[in-house]
């Protein structure tokens, strides 16, 4: 693995900004753990393959829900109180629809402007920023 958490170096994870046919942003509500409650961009530990291997591999075990994997949009680095991580995140597109919730009590399918309504899991909100000033039209000073 790329990365060991016990000697300091961030535990790998990817995330997924990903977009239905609507161009609606899908996110998910944690339901267990120190981030329940939190809402976050679907995704999961990287383990011995590529970020958009286990990107595809996540988002099936946990959802269901096949992804054509787009680009690399950024990352993110955050230190929990437990764990610091390297969250990866990467443009997709659904492919279907969502048959299942593993790790997920709700989800919702949003307009991209609108993320700043939900509480995010900390490691997210740089994403969701960055995702923000994407999609801000360019005004003109003028």
């Amino acid at each position: 693995m790329a990365n060991d958490p016990k000697n300091g170096t961030p535990l790998e994870v990817v995330c997924g900004l990903v977009f239905d046919q609507k161009d609606r942003l899908l996110l998910c509500r944690r339901m267990k753990g120190e981030l329940k409650g939190y809402w976050e961009f679907p995704g999961g530990k990287r383990e011995n393959e590529s970020a958009e291997e286990a990107l595809r591999r996540e988002l099936l075990e946990e959802l269901g829900l096949d992804v054509a994997v787009e680009e690399y949009f950024m990352d993110s680095v955050h230190s929990y109180p437990t764990i610091s991580i390297r969250l990866m995140a990467y443009r997709c597109r659904a492919m279907g629809s969502i048959g299942k919730m593993t790790d997920h009590d709700a989800i919702e399918w949003i307009h991209p402007k609108d993320i700043d309504t939900f509480r995010l899991a900390p490691a997210d909100v740089p994403i969701a920023e960055e995702l923000l000033r994407n999609i801000q039209p360019s005004i003109d000073p003028q």
